[in-house]
């Protein structure tokens, strides 16, 4: 995963109004903390960053200019406004070259699988242990061709060189199933109708 440079300033501000003032003037209000560092807190410009996270995903890793240093960091927690959907609050992660860390990579299954079966992902994403600048962006899981009855553990998944498995190997990632017949659809639906009418 490519780093990404953002300029951002100190804050010296803080409280809800420090923080609303922030937001007002189109940045986000962040603190980067780790490896013993004490917290730094930053605004963030908010165009740019939620340009980044919606093209690069969470996991991109970020090079910050602060004023005359130069800091790496990861995304740790993203806040973003129940009702509004804006972001709030930013938590940033700091991450040395060479450093293993342990991330949430999606994982996106392709593929059709065989005639006559559905497919029921049970995880969207796997934990693994990575050198931060070499996070993938997606863990690819191929049903092609794959008939029922199939399940897809996490130690399946093929991990790229220098990846360590940390979500549990017997975890399943997918199913495939039968897809139920036409009858039985309209079984299961007859049944939820007349619970929901016992309900009332």
């Amino acid at each position: 995963m490519s780093e990404v440079r953002l300029s951002v300033e100190p804050r010296t501000e803080f409280g809800k109004g420090a923080a609303r003032r922030t937001r007002r003037a189109g940045k986000i209000p962040a603190v980067l903390y780790g490896h013993g560092t004490d917290p730094r807190h930053l605004a963030l410009p908010a165009i740019e960053f939620a340009r980044v996270i919606r093209e690069n995903g969470s996991n991109a890793v970020l090079t910050l200019d602060v004023e005359s240093s130069t800091e790496l960091a990861l995304t740790k927690t993203i806040t973003v406004h129940p009702l509004k959907n804006y972001i709030e609050h930013v938590d940033l992660l700091v991450v040395k070259r060479g450093e293993k860390i342990t991330v949430d990579v999606p994982v996106v299954i392709t593929g059709e699988a065989g005639p006559g079966t559905l497919v029921h992902q049970d995880l969207d994403t796997l934990s693994v242990e990575v050198e931060a600048l070499h996070i993938p962006e997606q863990f690819e899981v191929s049903v092609e061709g794959v008939e029922a009855g199939t399940q897809i553990l996490a130690s399946q998944v093929t991990l790229p060189r220098g990846a360590t498995l940390v979500t549990d190997p017997e975890a399943m990632v997918a199913a495939v199933n039968e897809a139920p017949s036409g009858a039985e659809v309209e079984e299961e639906t007859a049944e939820a109708a007349a619970e929901s009418e016992e309900a009332e």
